[in-house]
């Protein structure tokens, strides 16, 4: 339950009876549903999930192991959201539903391992090398939702102790991708803004904790991030989920500080194109083509996906999607907890993905969100941040667009 919400209704689930109540079943959130344009069951769209919503606060159906299903396969992409002429708050409702669930279910041991080793980053790292390691050996399958290679030392950039801007580095980002944070250090810098990163003190967002109903746990890792930053200074996040988690830490908590701390984040992309004249002029490489595929969290959550076109116009040529946005599939632990689903969303968007590059010279999409670049490395796709394509124009090396 959000810090913010109005008043429960003293129903089974503590849902907010307004927001229940704002659906009126229209059905215009339908197209914009990933899990019920590929299974085409009501159980599986916004508005059907909402009606058991409604049923389970009011008493009026068992919360049996298929309602369970239902909420449990909820990508939580906020399309729906975002097309809605009534302006239902799904979120909230979704978040809500979940936490009241885990509250009484529970949340499988393995995946509250899972999420203890994201908060303890050294934890992280480690058993993040050990799998690096089994993947030079081959002996972990390639449809698993890791990076094509992970890294088998710690090459993180120690960086300053004080910038102009604090970058949040996060945790599996940090220990999974740490060449995307170089990159865009290196951009940051390139452009005279000093970059202080936000490390282990800072650590996990707790986005995904949240996505499952760990409702305090998500909160004691905000009030962790917010103490490990200054609150002096921007906070840039190049990873869509984790920025998104970051500017609800206000409704989230609940106080004036939090409400504070989400006003100072902005995406990193966001940040650039504010002011793209300081951006510098391509040294190296040639202008490639790259397809653009927007993470929810960055299109839907903060509606800031336009500033990826804006910052990598004067590098590269950008190629749009046709499937106006719909789900990767990824959803943070999504893949890992619903396997077929996710690999089904999946294959929608790899077709779109295709179509747009049968047309151009495009070989690589640029996704600013860690999950969806490696659901879509998973399925065969090269996929690089959109920073990683604008630092690599303008290094001074040979390296351009086109993969590695």
């Amino acid at each position: 339950m959000t810090a913010s919400s109005s008043p429960l209704t003293g129903g089974l689930l503590g849902l907010r009876d307004d927001a229940l109540t704002s659906c009126v079943s229209c059905g215009l959130c339908l197209p914009h549903c990933p899990t019920y344009r590929v299974t085409g069951d009501e159980r599986r769209s916004p508005r059907g999930r909402i009606a058991l919503m409604r049923a389970a606060d009011a008493g009026t159906t068992v919360r049996d192991a298929e309602w369970h299903e239902s909420m449990d396969t909820c990508l939580l992409c906020l399309g729906c959201q975002v097309a809605c002429p009534s302006a239902v708050p799904f979120h909230e409702l979704m978040h809500d539903t979940r936490a009241a669930v885990a509250g009484v279910r529970g949340v499988p041991l393995w995946l509250r391992l899972g999420f203890a080793v994201l908060v303890r980053p050294r934890l992280l790292r480690g058993t993040s090398r050990v799998l690096a390691l089994l993947q030079r050996l081959h002996l972990i399958p390639g449809r698993l939702p890791l990076p094509r290679r992970l890294p088998l030392r710690d090459v993180r950039s120690r960086g300053r102790t004080a910038g102009d801007v604090v970058l949040f580095t996060g945790c599996v980002m940090d220990a999974w991708q740490p060449e995307v944070h170089a990159a865009v250090e290196e951009v940051l810098e390139a452009c005279g803004t000093t970059v202080r990163r936000s490390g282990d003190a800072a650590g996990c967002c707790g986005a995904m904790h949240a996505h499952a109903g760990l409702e305090d746990a998500a909160r004691s890792l905000a009030e962790r991030v917010m103490a490990a930053i200054p609150a002096d200074v921007p906070v840039l996040v190049d990873s869509a989920g984790c920025g998104a988690a970051l500017r609800e830490y206000g409704s989230l908590l609940g106080t004036p500080e939090a409400v504070a701390f989400s006003d100072r984040v902005r995406d990193v992309h966001e940040w650039l194109a504010a002011d793209i004249e300081r951006m510098p002029a391509a040294t190296v490489g040639e202008r490639s083509t790259v397809v653009v595929q927007d993470p929810c969290h960055l299109r839907h959550a903060q509606g800031k996906h336009a500033s990826v076109r804006s910052v990598l116009a004067p590098y590269a040529e950008t190629v749009e999607l046709d499937d106006d946005g719909l789900c990767c599939g990824a959803g943070g632990a999504f893949s890992v907890l619903q396997p077929g689903l996710s690999a089904a969303v999946r294959s929608r968007k790899t077709a779109s993905i295709r179509r747009a590059m049968a047309t151009t010279d495009a070989v690589v999409v640029v996704s600013a969100n860690p999950g969806c670049a490696i659901h879509l490395a998973t399925a065969g796709h090269v996929v690089r941040h959109p920073l990683e394509v604008v630092a690599e124009r303008i290094r001074g090396t040979q390296e351009d667009a086109h993969g590695r």
